[in-house]
C-alpha cells in the first residue's frame, strides 16, 4: 500500500552507483524528487520518467533556503506523494538532512533516513588512501569546511585537533584550505606529515595531490581549482603509492564523447566508465517505432510464409518483438521459420527472448550474409523478411535477390537527429575546439551524419581531426570518410566491446622493446 512519506537518501559522493540499493529502490519509486546541485545527472534517471524533479541548493537555477526546502518536502508529501530527497554524500554528516528530518517530525510528516557513502570516506578510499589502519593512530576526526566561496574558517581547536595521533579528514572550500593547513602547521602537525588533496572525488575527473603536508600548503597558495576539496593528513596517506586504483585504470581521465542514442548508450558509457574514462553522453540520434506500422504489421502476420528472417541489429530485433507481443502474438508464431542475425550482440537480444538464432556470419556484412545462407541452402525462391531501420542501406536485399532469393524489407524501427541541449552542444563544440576531448566514438552511420549536423557541417571535418575518431565497423567508418573524417580506431569484431577495447589498445604504451 503507498503511502505519502519522504525519505532523506543519501546519493554518496559522486559517482552515481555508490547508491545503496535501498535508496536506489525509494528512487525508482518516487513520485517527487528533490535533489543536491551536487548529486550526479545519471543518477535522477533511475527514477520514473513522469516523477517530478526539484533540483535545491546554491547552484540551482532558484536556490531555495534550508527552511523554504523543509516546507516544499513537507507540502509535497501531505498532497500524498512518495518524495525522495537525494543528497550529497550522507544526510546526516556535515548536512543539513537532521534539520530536514527534525522538521518532517514536528510537522507530522512520515519520514526515513537511508544512510549514503560520505565524501570523506568515499573520495580518499577511491585515492587509495584507508582513512584508518592498525599503525595510522587511534583516532578518525572529520573536520567540516564549506562549499560555498567564503574563507571562513570551522570553529575548531585547533591545538587539540593537530595533538591528536591519527587521521585529520577536512572538507574544505579551495579558500579555505590553505588557512586550513597553515592552522595544523602552526599548532604542531609536522612539516613531512604525508597528506592528499582529492578534488572531485569518486568521479571520473578526480584529481589528487600527493606530498607532505607542507608541500601541500604550497601548493595551496596557488590553487588551481575554485572548487572543494578533501584533505586527508597523517600517516595513512602514504599508502596511495601502494593502493591507488582507481585512477590507474587503462582509460583514466580521457574524456570519450558517446554519441549513441540515449536509450542504447548506457552499455558503453559503462563499459568505459570501468575503465576510468570520463564517457560524456551526447547522443546524436534517437530509435523510434516507424510512422506507419501497416507494413510490419502485415509482415509479422506473415510471419510463418518466410523462410528465414533476417535481423541485422539488437534495435530490429527489438521493435519487431515488441510489435509482435503488442499485436497480441508470441515467439511461437516464428515457429519454422530461420533466423540470422549480424553480430553477437543481436543473437544475444533475440535471446532473451528465448529465441535461438540458426545462422551468424563470422564476419558482419552483406556479403558473409549472403554466402553462410548459400552454404546452407539455395537461395532461389526463398522468402526472406529483413526488419531494419528506415534508412538502412540496400546492400544486403540487392545480393540476396541477385542470388534469386525474395526479399521482403519492413521498416521496424527509424532513427532520427536527437534534438539535443544547446548549450550541452556548445560546450562540445568549445571542447573539441580547445582540443579537450580524447576520443569521439560512432557507433553508426546515423550518428556520425547526425553528430556532423549538431557541430555544423563546414566546420565538423576540422574539429574532429584534432581528436581521435573510434568507429564500430567499416559502414561506419565509410560513412565518416565520406564527410572527410577519418577513423583512427576500428576494432576487428564489430561490437561495442570490442571497440572499447580497441581504445585501450590505442592508449596502452607498446611493450615491444
Amino acid at each position: 500500500m503507498r503511502r505519502p512519506i519522504v525519505y532523506l537518501v543519501g546519493a554518496g559522493p559522486g559517482d552515481p552507483s555508490l547508491i545503496s540499493v535501498r535508496g536506489q529502490r525509494y528512487l525508482s519509486a518516487a513520485d517527487v524528487v528533490v535533489y543536491d546541485h551536487l548529486v550526479h545527472a545519471r543518477l535522477l534517471r533511475s527514477a520514473r520518467p513522469d516523477a517530478e524533479r526539484i533540483e535545491v541548493g546554491a547552484a540551482a537555477p532558484e536556490p531555495l533556503e534550508q527552511e523554504a526546502i523543509s516546507i516544499l518536502l513537507a507540502e509535497k508529501a501531505r498532497e500524498g506523494k512518495i518524495v525522495v530527497r537525494l543528497k550529497w554524500g550522507d544526510p546526516f554528516v556535515f548536512d543539513d538532512g537532521g534539520k530536514e528530518a527534525l522538521f518532517l517530525h514536528e510537522q507530522g510528516v512520515p519520514f526515513e533516513v537511508v544512510p549514503g557513502i560520505p565524501a570523506g570516506v568515499g573520495a580518499p578510499c577511491y585515492a587509495g588512501v584507508p582513512v584508518t589502519y592498525p599503525a595510522g593512530g587511534d583516532t578518525l576526526t572529520f573536520v567540516r569546511g564549506h562549499e560555498d566561496e567564503g574563507d571562513a574558517m570551522p570553529d575548531v581547536d585547533w591545538a587539540r585537533l593537530a595533538a591528536l595521533d591519527g587521521t585529520i579528514v577536512c572538507y574544505a572550500g579551495a579558500r579555505q584550505l590553505p588557512g586550513i593547513i597553515a592552522a595544523l602547521l602552526s599548532h604542531g602537525r609536522p612539516h613531512d606529515e604525508p597528506a592528499v588533496l582529492i578534488y572531485n572525488g569518486t568521479l571520473a575527473d578526480q584529481q589528487t595531490l600527493q606530498g607532505t603536508l607542507g608541500e601541500i600548503a604550497v601548493t595551496t597558495k596557488r590553487p588551481q581549482h575554485r572548487i572543494p576539496a578533501i584533505l586527508v593528513v597523517g600517516r595513512v596517506a602514504a599508502f596511495r603509492e601502494h593502493l591507488r586504483w582507481f585512477d590507474s585504470r587503462p582509460l583514466f581521465g580521457r574524456r570519450i564523447v558517446v554519441t549513441r542514442s540515449r536509450e542504447q548508450a548506457e552499455e558503453l558509457i559503462e563499459m568505459l566508465e570501468e575503465l576510468g574514462a570520463q564517457a560524456i553522453e551526447t547522443p546524436a540520434i534517437r530509435i523510434l517505432p516507424p510512422e506507419n506500422l501497416e507494413a510490419v504489421d502485415r509482415a509479422i502476420a506473415e510471419a510463418d510464409t518466410f523462410d528465414w528472417i533476417i535481423f541485422t541489429s539488437a534495435n530490429g530485433v527489438d521493435f519487431f518483438m515488441r510489435r509482435l507481443l503488442d499485436r497480441g502474438g508470441d515467439v511461437r508464431d516464428l515457429r519454422g521459420v530461420k533466423l540470422c542475425t549480424i553480430g553477437p550482440s543481436t543473437a544475444e537480444r533475440l535471446l532473451e527472448h528465448g529465441i535461438r538464432v540458426d545462422v551468424m556470419p563470422s564476419e558482419y556484412r552483406a556479403e558473409a550474409v549472403v554466402d553462410v545462407l548459400r552454404e546452407r541452402e539455395d537461395l532461389q525462391g526463398k522468402r526472406i523478411l529483413l526488419p531494419r531501420a528506415d534508412i538502412a542501406r540496400e546492400v544486403l536485399a540487392e545480393q540476396l535477390r541477385a542470388a534469386g532469393a525474395e526479399v521482403v524489407e519492413v521498416a521496424a524501427y527509424r532513427t532520427v537527429p536527437e534534438r539535443g541541449d544547446r548549450q550541452a552542444d556548445d560546450d562540445i563544440y568549445r571542447m573539441l575546439l580547445e582540443r579537450q576531448i580524447d576520443v569521439v566514438t560512432f557507433t553508426s552511420a546515423s550518428t556520425v551524419r547526425n553528430f556532423v549536423k549538431m557541430l555544423g557541417e563546414d566546420p565538423a571535418a576540422d574539429l574532429l581531426a584534432t581528436t581521435t575518431i573510434a568507429s564500430i565497423g567499416p559502414v561506419t567508418a565509410e560513412a565518416a570518410q565520406q564527410l572527410g573524417i577519418h577513423t583512427t580506431i576500428m576494432p576487428a569484431q564489430y561490437t561495442v566491446a570490442a571497440l572499447v577495447q580497441a581504445i585501450v589498445d590505442h592508449f596502452t604504451p607498446s611493450q615491444e622493446p
